[in-house]
């Protein structure tokens, strides 16, 4: 009788921390990314290498976006909806980079330092792309050098134009 009144508070307590936690679809975009690092850093704690590969992957393609938003709220009138199918058209991070981000950022400040974030974003994208497309996995080394790649073109872009930001990870 016990077992299950603790059993239901425990539950209990899961759904109050569901309640309060922001759904996915209300984070920013600074948000999504932390939650996606917050994620790979687990997968890669309990040796989930591919996995892992995968969320690094995913906060990098994030950061692409929030960079790219950001060119745009700053150098047009488009609204988010037609951001957003930009988004969609560019399909992928490498996509992102070299069909928005890079000739956005011609002529600017931060294309330099992207394009060299951009050969970064290709070794990550390019492994991502083995794993979900060829159904290839990966070993500790190789996840921990994408995560490392990855962590580089994050911070590296996001930076740009978030200087505080910073990912939390004990991998």
């Amino acid at each position: 009788m016990q077992s299950a009144y603790f059993k239901e508070a425990a539950l209990s307590e899961g759904r109050r921390k569901l309640s309060r936690r922001k759904q996915y679809e209300q984070r920013t975009e600074l948000e999504r990314i932390e939650s996606q690092w917050k994620k790979m850093t687990g997968l890669h704690t309990r040796e989930e290498w591919s996995a892992a590969v995968v969320r690094a992957a995913t906060a990098a393609e994030i950061s692409a976006n929030l960079a790219i938003r950001r060119e745009f709220s700053t150098r047009s009138q488009f609204d988010e909806k037609l951001v957003n199918s930009f988004l969609k058209w560019a399909n992928g991070l490498d996509g992102k980079m070299s069909k928005l981000l890079l000739p956005l950022l011609e002529g600017q400040e931060h294309h330099a330092a992207v394009s060299r974030l951009y050969r970064l974003a290709k070794a990550v994208n390019e492994k991502r792309n083995a794993i979900a497309h060829r159904g290839e996995f990966c070993n500790e080394a190789e996840a921990s050098a994408v995560v490392a790649k990855s962590k580089e073109f994050v911070l590296g872009l996001v930076r740009l134009y978030e200087p505080n930001f910073t990912l939390r990870d004990e991998c």
